[in-house]
């Protein structure tokens, strides 16, 4: 069985046309298992419930931004060792290296296209 057949990820981001362009970009890549959530609460909550592999999430969110989200995956044994994607159209060198110091495992600069996110996901999994 394909890693891609057996790859459960949760996309994290407030907006639902993000949420839907980056689901259709994994669907193209053969990727189905794929929850998402509109923020990091509940994200956390949809983790707990349901454990994934890959969690791609936007950086800029109310509430929780997706650094925050990392840092509580990070912060809980269970979810300490998730895959982690974040997406924001601030790649600003701090918030890349407060990223990378949290556990962060790759960063992808808005705007984007569907090759550059597969590299992202692979360079984090493997190939797909």
């Amino acid at each position: 069985m394909a890693l891609r057949d057996q790859l459960r990820v949760l996309v994290v981001d407030d907006m639902s046309t993000s949420r839907g362009l980056i689901t259709n970009a994994l669907d193209s890549f053969g990727i189905r298992n794929v929850a998402s959530a509109s923020d990091g609460p509940t994200a956390l909550q949809k983790i707990s419930a349901a454990p994934v592999h890959l969690v791609i999430s936007d950086y800029n969110m109310p509430g929780m931004d997706g650094l925050q989200l990392l840092h509580s995956l990070r912060s809980n044994g269970p979810t300490r060792g998730v895959g982690f994607l974040l997406i924001t159209g601030r790649a600003d060198r701090e918030i890349i290296d407060l990223g990378k110091k949290l556990g962060m495992n790759n960063f992808l600069k808005k705007p984007f296209d569907a090759p550059r996110l597969r590299a992202s996901i692979e360079a984090i999994v493997g190939k797909l």
